[in-house]
């Protein structure tokens, strides 16, 4: 599982996510496909790693996977039947903060239709609605 190193501050504040456009990590860097966030919310560790395990068993070793999506926000909870009060809860689980249009994953491979079919399994395992995109390749 990712998790990010220790930091002075474990608890931070809450975060809202706007709806804004991802300009930052929106363009393809490393593959000719990838999975792109038409839609904003949060990425655990579990969804990510789930994702990973998704792609990399569809294609077989044929390919090359980046992860583009880091969880770096901890989220905190406090254990159930708690009173209110007496504090903020523990670190639960981390999280990676997502806007529209940031590229989530990346595939580089020479079979193309195992990337595509590799990827489209991979869009149901998130919780916001993603595309498949590719780069044109100038011959």
């Amino acid at each position: 599982m990712i998790t990010p190193t220790p930091r002075y501050f474990r608890k931070p504040n809450k975060k809202l996510i706007r709806k804004t456009y991802e300009y930052k990590s929106n363009k393809l860097c490393f593959g000719n496909f990838g999975i792109q966030a038409t839609q904003k919310g949060f990425l655990t560790v579990r969804q990510i790693e789930a994702a990973r395990r998704t792609i990399t068993g569809r294609l077989k070793r044929k390919g090359k996977v980046w992860i583009r999506a880091f969880p770096d926000y901890a989220r905190t909870a406090k254990p159930k039947e708690v009173r209110m009060g007496r504090g903020k809860g523990n670190v639960d689980h981390w999280v990676c903060l997502i806007k529209p249009g940031r590229i989530l994953f990346e595939v580089k491979s020479r079979d193309t239709l195992s990337v595509i079919d590799a990827l489209g399994f991979t869009l149901r395992k998130f919780p916001m609605k993603t595309q498949v995109i590719g780069r044109v390749i100038k011959l």
